[in-house]
């Protein structure tokens, strides 16, 4: 499985960015999908999640900004409304099956002040 993240890149604060994964590979579809992302200096941290069945979840932090959502493809989305500074960090895209964790490679997120 591999997990290709795109979408990231500097905005204003307020502004909007929408981060997309694409993933290869037959699982999916049966697996939760969910962003993270590190900001410099911190642990990684869920920002949002979503089921294979489509429920979601959220950090608190980002409840009523950010949107995630999957299609019936390979691809997750994951829309970034009213940016904060405090948002910049390395997004990163991640999947789980089956007590396997797959993780693509970060895309950064910039919002200036």
């Amino acid at each position: 499985v591999q997990l290709q993240a795109s979408g990231g890149g500097l905005v204003q604060s307020g502004g909007s960015l929408r981060l997309s994964c694409a993933a290869s590979g037959s699982i999916f579809s049966r697996g939760g999908m969910g962003w993270y992302r590190q900001a410099p200096g911190k642990q990684r941290e869920l920002v949002a999640g979503i089921t294979s069945g489509g429920t979601t979840t959220y950090a608190d932090s980002v409840k009523g900004r950010f949107t995630i959502s999957r299609d019936s493809l390979n691809t997750v989305y994951l829309q970034m409304n009213s940016l904060k500074p405090e948002d910049t960090a390395v997004y990163y895209c991640h999947l789980v099956y089956a007590g396997m964790d797959y993780w693509g490679k970060g895309t950064l997120v910039t919002v200036s002040s």
